[in-house]
C-alpha cells in the first residue's frame, strides 16, 4: 500500500481512538453526575412520594366534599323552587281573597247606605206625621186657650177703660 495511504489511515484511526477516548470520558463524566444526582435525588424520594400520597387524599377528599355539595346544592335548588311555586300559589290566592273580600266590602257598604238612607227618610216621615198629628191639633188648642183667656181677662176687668187703654186699642185696631 502506498505509504500516503497509511499515513491517512493511520491518521484516521488516531482520530477515531481519540474521539473513543474523548467518549468514554464523557461518558464517565456522565456517570459521575448522575451519581452526585442520584445521591441527591433518592433522599427526596420519599418526601416526594409522601406528598404524592397527601396530594391524592387532599384530591379524594375534595371528590367526596364537591359530590357532596353537588347533592346539597341539587336539594337546596329543588326545595326553593317549590318554596317559590308555593309562595306564588300563596300569592295568587291571597290575591283571590283579597279581591273578594274587597267586592264583598263594596257590596255591604252600598246595602248600608240603602239602609241609611232609608231610615233617614222613615225618621223624617215620623217627624212630619208628629208635627202635623200632635203640633198642629196642640197649636190650635193653644189658639183657642188664648183666645177664651183674653176673653175671660176681658170680661173680668171693671169698669171703663181708661183713656190711655181706649187709644191702645183703637190703635191696634187700626
Amino acid at each position: 500500500m502506498d505509504q500516503t495511504l497509511l499515513t491517512v489511515m493511520t491518521v484516521f484511526v488516531i482520530l477515531a481512538a481519540v474521539s473513543m477516548m474523548v467518549q468514554a470520558a464523557v461518558c464517565i463524566g456522565l456517570f459521575i453526575a448522575f451519581r452526585r444526582l442520584q445521591e441527591k435525588i433518592v433522599p427526596l424520594i420519599p418526601q416526594a412520594k409522601g406528598i404524592l400520597e397527601t396530594s391524592q387524599q387532599v384530591l379524594q377528599t375534595s371528590h367526596q366534599v364537591l359530590h357532596t355539595t353537588q347533592k346539597f346544592a341539587t336539594d337546596i335548588s329543588a326545595r326553593a323552587i317549590s318554596i317559590a311555586d308555593l309562595s306564588k300559589e300563596q300569592v295568587v290566592k291571597v290575591d283571590e281573597l283579597l279581591t273578594d273580600v274587597s267586592a264583598r266590602a263594596k257590596v255591604q257598604m252600598e246595602r248600608a247606605e240603602m239602609v241609611l238612607d232609608d231610615s233617614m227618610g222613615r225618621a223624617q216621615q215620623t217627624v212630619v206625621l208628629v208635627q202635623r198629628g200632635l203640633l198642629k191639633p196642640v197649636k190650635e188648642v193653644h189658639g183657642i186657650l188664648s183666645g177664651f183667656r183674653a176673653a175671660l181677662s176681658f170680661l173680668g176687668r171693671s169698669g171703663r177703660p181708661t183713656v190711655d187703654h181706649a187709644t191702645a186699642d183703637e190703635e191696634m185696631f187700626i
